[in-house]
């Protein structure tokens, strides 16, 4: 998806869902360009924020909760201009996140977070005496989605379309025909984990009383990876955060054994019930299992 934005200079982000895990945008702004990645749809912590062309234009920056000292940072004088259009590309991987120019494979910011939280939206703003013209690519149009591997080991999510099981997927429950994959696609400002039927060429996500059939998706790569038993509001340590609601709660992968299969569907903590997607519906279980990382 492309959007075209235009933001004012006050400092105040506005909001999109994300469901992949990068994105490329073109801006015109002259200074003081800045771009968040979130949970929700909102500036609440856990929050990233990059800021290309701070500091009179002088420097760009990525920062986590908006806590000094910044995380990466580098010296990119007139990076932006008010003159034309600049290509940025953000992309974010097993924790990692990246900053960079377009048409360069190699990044000028870069983050390792030991603490990583799931992306659910990104938000761009413009302040500092700085108006902005923007034109984001969401997602595979963007061109710097993770590589597909099968040397997967905790888990990670790959953008995934129409059926497609990329290599290492883990399976995760069982229709009455196939295996079921753990995917995650976004739904009304939510990112919802779910099940992948390849058979069908969707992942269903369960939201609103309904099971929802999405054509694009990621899908949870990975082997050290286990299943444990819960219930209610109990999330064991470890467990996978897989979404997140429209209102930025987290949400866990859970699965329920139902009508002869093993179905996957989000954990809702403050609910006490794991929902799954079935036969058009959307249930709650109050009993159910949890997927954990074995490497923590």
């Amino acid at each position: 998806m492309v959007r075209e934005i235009q933001t004012e200079d006050r400092l105040e982000y506005t909001f999109f869902p994300l469901n992949h895990g990068s994105l490329r945008f073109r801006v015109k702004a002259a200074n003081d360009a800045h771009v968040a990645l979130t949970t929700g749809p909102s500036e609440s912590e856990p929050i990233y924020e990059i800021f290309l062309g701070g500091w009179g234009n002088t420097k760009s920056a990525l920062r986590r909760d908006r806590q000094k000292p910044d995380k990466a940072e580098a010296e990119t004088p007139n990076v932006v201009t008010a003159d034309e259009e600049r290509e940025f590309w953000i992309k974010w991987n097993d924790g990692t996140i990246q900053v960079g120019h377009g048409g360069q494979a190699s990044p000028f910011l870069e983050y390792a977070d030991p603490d990583p939280f799931p992306i659910g939206h990104y938000g761009v703003r413009t302040g500092w005496g700085a108006t902005g013209q923007w034109v984001v690519e969401e997602g595979d149009e963007a061109g710097s989605a993770p590589v597909v591997s099968s040397a997967f080991t905790s888990g990670q999510w790959v953008d995934t379309v129409g059926g497609e099981i990329p290599s290492g997927a883990f399976v995760g429950g069982q229709d009455h025909d196939c295996d079921l994959f753990i995917g995650r696609a976004s739904h009304n400002d939510a990112l919802i984990p779910g099940k992948v039927n390849p058979n069908h060429k969707v992942c269903y996500v369960p939201w609103g009383g309904e099971e929802h059939g999405k054509e694009e998706y990621q899908v949870l790569c990975g082997t050290d990876l286990e299943w444990i038993s819960s219930t209610g509001s109990d999330i064991p340590a470890g467990a996978l955060p897989g979404g997140n609601t429209e209102d930025g709660e987290v949400l866990y992968v859970g699965r329920v054994p139902h009508e002869g299969t093993i179905t996957i569907g989000k954990v809702h903590p403050s609910h006490g019930v794991c929902y799954i997607p079935y036969g058009g519906s959307e249930l709650g279980f109050p009993d159910y299992e949890v997927l954990v990382s074995r490497s923590g």
